[in-house]
């Protein structure tokens, strides 16, 4: 299947590293005119250092903003007016005993990986719909559905993703414009591996941490490892295309299966 996205523009929440990074690679190679977007200068020039290098012909724009803030929104807002797709990838994890969230982590979690999402939804789907085409997704989890006790403050933002992401759909009805939420499994990225090690320790080499950590805390898995971030980015680019026009609404999963569990 070929992938033509030139003439399109493209932005990527949270693209400096991760699942973000790499669906903003895929989404430039598929011809996209790409915006990077990272909280830092440092880290959003480094990102566009590594994509041009590996990308030379690719057009991106790196525009650092914090978007867990209006004011981070707006600064993307002046410098990029409209866009054609927007994915909502940006955001954060981490183990927390449920009892011991108070009530500034909940609000932090809901900040990041669900109110910057709201925000930039909220400034780009009017133009996408008076346009009458647009594709705008959020990067969810299987832990929206099946929810990890060490992660309850994570799943609670996910399953959020997962009510406003249809609400928008629905809101942009017969317009062109296609609204979905694409549902990660564990994926293979910097942080999750920092995030094996406090689960499974510093002692084992890479390939026998994950397999321990795939065995011990995700044993339903039927992929039975980690998912590479572009795996997740095949399936982003997919539905930004014209041959997903037909899908909207929808959470896709990109999880590696479940043995037991019931998902949508």
């Amino acid at each position: 299947m070929e992938i033509e996205l030139t003439g399109r523009t493209a932005l990527v929440s949270g693209s400096t590293k991760g699942i973000g990074r790499a669906i903003a690679a895929g989404l430039a190679r598929a011809g996209a005119r790409t915006v990077i977007n990272g909280r830092s200068e440092t880290g959003v020039t480094a990102a566009l250092k590594e994509l041009t290098a590996e990308l030379p012909r690719a057009d991106f724009v790196g525009i650092p903003a914090d978007l867990a803030t209006a004011a981070g929104a707006h600064i993307l807002l002046e410098r990029v007016p409209a866009v054609d797709i927007l994915v909502n990838s940006l955001g954060i994890f981490g183990p927390r005993p449920v009892l011991e969230i108070d009530d500034a982590e909940w609000r932090r979690y809901f900040e990041i990986n669900v109110l910057s999402g709201v925000r930039l939804v909220r400034q780009y789907l009017p133009g996408m719909m008076d346009r009458g085409w647009g594709r705008v997704q959020f990067i969810a989890s299987d832990s929206a559905v099946v929810t990890p006790q060490e992660m309850v403050h994570y799943g609670m933002s996910k399953t959020a993703l997962l009510a406003v992401s249809r609400g928008y759909a629905k809101a942009a009805a017969g317009t062109g414009v296609t609204v979905n939420t694409v549902m990660a499994g564990p994926t293979h990225t910097e942080g999750v591996e920092d995030f094996v090690a406090d689960l499974v320790g510093t002692d084992l080499p890479w390939d026998d941490a994950q397999r321990r950590f795939m065995a011990e805390h995700r044993p339903s898995s039927l992929l039975r490892r980690l998912i590479e971030p572009e795996e997740i980015a095949n399936m982003v680019v997919y539905l930004s295309s014209e041959h997903a026009s037909a899908t909207t609404g929808g959470a896709v999963r990109v999880d590696g299966g479940y043995i037991d569990a019931i998902l949508p």
